[in-house]
């Protein structure tokens, strides 16, 4: 049996704990447009998962990433296309948006 690596992960509260420092880290959207319309961290920016491979380009690669989605599956997805592509500061936000709105920010809208 062989076992693959496991992706870098990072929780809400740890996300939080960061951006609560001011620390740099770009926050990556991969869900759809009408999601991002619906509720998104603030800043952060929008590359639907079936459009990365043409935008890879545009996301920085002097800051940490965390790369997130409604549930952590198309970030999870997302997270080892960019380890693959040499984004190695990548991780991926355990729980994406639905498991922040629940666990740091009550405010925002669940769907």
């Amino acid at each position: 049996m062989q076992i693959k690596p496991s992706l870098p992960e990072i929780s809400p509260q740890e996300l939080k704990q960061k951006l609560d420092k001011n620390e740099s880290v770009l926050l990556l959207d991969v869900r759809e447009q009408n999601e991002y319309d619906i509720v998104h961290l603030e800043g952060a920016q929008l590359i639907p998962l079936n459009t990365l491979p043409y935008n890879i380009e545009k996301i920085s690669t002097n800051q940490e990433i965390v790369v997130y989605c409604h549930h952590g599956q198309r970030s999870l997805y997302a997270t080892a296309y960019l380890h693959q592509n040499g984004f190695t500061d990548t991780k991926n936000l355990i729980g994406g948006i639905d498991q922040w709105a629940v666990e740091i920010d009550q405010t925002l809208r669940r769907y």
